[in-house]
Formats: C-alpha cells, sequence, structure tokens
C-alpha cells in the first residue's frame, strides 16, 4: 500500500509510520484518509508495534488552515462528520491492544500534538516544541487535546496551556508528564523501545494498555475488576506458562503471542 503524505515500513513486528506532507507535515483532508486506511493495516497481526515519526524540524503541526476555510462552508453536521474520521483514527490508535510509540523532533502543535497524545509513549528530543495554538483562530483542541492532555497534566495545567496557547520545549513537556522520555535522537530511541518490547508477551502488553486506559475513568473497584479479568485471561495463554518454565530453567523466554 503507498501513500503520498506518510511512508509505512514495517520490519520485525515493528510498523514505523513517518509522517511527510511538506513542508510541515499538515494534517490535511488527503492525510486524514490516508491514516484512516493506515489503521486498518496497523491492526493486522504482523505488526507488535507501532512508532510514528516526522521530519527533525517538524513532527507535524495539525490541520492545514485552509481545511479550516474550507470547513467555512460547511454544516456543523458536516465538520463533525470530517472531525470524526481524524478522530477515529486517534481513538483507534488508543484502542488497538498494541504499543503504539511517538519520536517527536522539532514541532509538534495542534492536531500533531493530539496525534502524540494519542500514542502510549512519546520519547521527544530536548528541544521540541508544543502547544496547542488553536485559540489564534478562536477554536480549542477539539480532537483529543483537551481531553487526553488532562489526564496527563491536571485540569488547572491543562486550561492554563489551553487558554494561553503557550509553547513549551521537550524538557518542560517531560516535567509536565506530556512525554515519558528524552532523547537526542527520538527515532533511534524510539526504533531501541520498540525492539525491546518484541521481547515481551503480545496479550500482556495489549491487556495492561487496556487495563491503564479503561482505568482513568473508572472507579477504583472497576479498576480493580478489570485487572482480575485481564490477569485471569492471561494465566490461560501459552506465553504465561512459557514465562514460568524459562524462569525456572534461568533462561530467556521465547514469547509467541499465544
Amino acid at each position: 500500500m503507498s501513500y503520498e503524505t506518510l511512508d509505512l515500513t514495517l520490519e520485525e513486528g515493528v510498523a514505523t509510520v513517518h509522517l511527510r506532507n511538506p513542508p510541515v507535515n499538515a494534517i490535511d483532508q488527503s492525510a486524514r484518509l490516508e491514516l484512516a486506511d493506515l489503521l486498518d493495516r496497523l491492526r493486522e497481526d504482523d505488526v507488535r508495534v507501532v512508532v510514528f515519526e516526522g521530519e527533525p524540524d517538524v513532527f507535524s503541526v495539525g490541520a492545514d488552515i485552509s481545511l479550516f476555510e474550507s470547513a467555512l462552508a460547511w454544516t456543523t453536521q458536516e465538520f463533525r462528520r470530517n472531525s470524526r474520521v481524524l478522530g477515529r483514527v486517534f481513538d483507534g490508535l488508543e484502542e488497538m491492544e498494541k504499543p503504539v510509540v511517538a519520536a517527536v523532533e522539532g514541532t509538534c502543535v495542534g492536531g500533531g500534538l493530539e496525534l502524540a497524545l494519542a500514542c502510549d509513549v512519546r520519547i521527544a528530543a530536548p528541544d521540541a516544541t508544543f502547544g496547542f495554538p488553536e485559540h489564534n483562530i478562536g477554536l480549542i483542541p477539539g480532537l483529543g487535546g483537551c481531553s487526553r492532555l488532562v489526564h496527563l497534566v491536571g485540569p488547572g495545567k491543562a486550561k492554563d496551556l489551553i487558554f494561553t496557547g503557550e509553547l513549551f520545549d521537550g524538557g518542560t513537556a517531560h516535567d509536565l508528564g506530556v512525554v515519558e522520555r528524552l532523547a537526542d535522537d527520538p527515532g533511534t530511541a524510539a526504533a531501541d523501545y520498540a525492539r525491546d518490547l518484541l521481547d515481551q508477551p503480545p496479550q500482556a502488553l495489549g491487556l495492561a494498555k487496556r487495563v491503564v486506559n479503561a482505568s482513568r475513568d473508572a472507579d477504583r473497584a472497576t479498576a480493580g475488576l478489570l485487572e482480575s479479568l485481564a490477569q485471569s485471561t492471561l494465566l490461560e495463554t501459552a506465553d504465561h506458562r512459557e514465562g514460568l518454565e524459562a524462569f525456572r530453567e534461568k533462561r530467556d523466554p521465547d514469547f509467541s503471542g499465544e
């Protein structure tokens, strides 16, 4: 499958998605549709881990301003329908039972930051630039910028960053909890991180992701129940038995995903 706004490579289970829509990796209408098609490919079983990366000077600036100019002629229903295309992509990345990593260099703002927030782990360069400047055109970050950011930084800081549109660097993003790791070369760090995850049991990673995500919005008792149900499922897997045998035999486990 070929794309015009991104490149996809798959190597030993690691799918690397390189955003390539010059000059600023805008998520225009073509990119939205291609990301939607890409999502189905990333769900396939030969993909174990996903890495999103951009260019050295820009991860993505988000929506092209011309998209909003075109949207002036849309009804609110048409706008919501078009927004759902990208919204389903972000939700799909968050929901798929496999790790998704963002390697961020350069500018990552607006919808680009919303894409990164939909990933499970963000690895950023210290001098990367983050922010939500949507207020400059009278809008809000409306595809997860508000709803995902609040879980990472809390309601007060989320409102502060969105109210002001303040831009902040990778170091600040790490201090705030917007990114999990800093690296001078995020692409290489993300590739290494992804390869390390290939040694882990896929079902355990996938269910851990689902339980952690669900627990954000659940009360403690419900979250505990989800943990217990996931654990009871994993107890019946071949990977669990392999892990036990490897421990007893003092060797590295060879997980199959079964």
